[in-house]
């Protein structure tokens, strides 16, 4: 499958390390909606780490099943733009996705302040501070998609970096 903008659903992953949030698009790439939020599968990647987490293989389901052409990783950097381990675990996933999905590109794309976003989106919406982690990940994936979609339609191109 080529990296090129075609008209399709996106899919994005805000990797924490106790869950990961999930939101697609629309086909057109004009709305981002959440989908879910997985636990991470840690015990599986430490006992076996060629077998596959059973949170990438339901991401891997979920692209299959929704026809997406694209899946954008966020990769967190320190608002200095450095990386630090989070960034690498992120990158880490987002590369083990790429292998499970190929031919669907993935591109890492950049998060920061997205869990400061989607923590004030929820506060605006009313609900409490102490719900908000049951779907703090979801409307995470949210920002970062529709920043992602946002980038698309700026460019004509993907946003972020492909992994490879």
């Amino acid at each position: 499958m080529s990296d090129a903008l075609e008209r399709g659903p996106r899919l994005c992953i805000d990797v924490g390390s106790v869950r990961v949030g999930v939101a697609v698009s629309d086909p057109d790439g004009l709305v981002a909606t959440p989908v879910e939020t997985l636990a991470r599968d840690m015990v599986t990647a430490e006992k076996n780490p060629a077998a596959v987490p059973t949170d990438v293989a339901q991401i891997a389901t979920e692209v299959h099943e929704r026809g997406v052409k694209v899946v954008y990783v966020g990769l967190p950097r320190h608002l200095s733009g450095a990386e630090g381990s989070a960034s690498a675990s992120a990158r880490a996933y987002a590369g083990a996705l790429a292998r499970i999905i190929d031919p669907v590109p993935v591109h890492l794309v950049d998060e920061r302040m997205s869990t400061v976003s989607a923590h004030q989106a929820l506060h605006a919406s009313g609900r409490a501070g102490r719900k908000h982690r049951a779907v703090i990940d979801q409307v995470a994936a949210v920002v970062i998609l529709q920043s992602a979609l946002e980038r698309e339609r700026a460019s004509g191109g993907r946003a972020g970096e492909l992994v490879t």
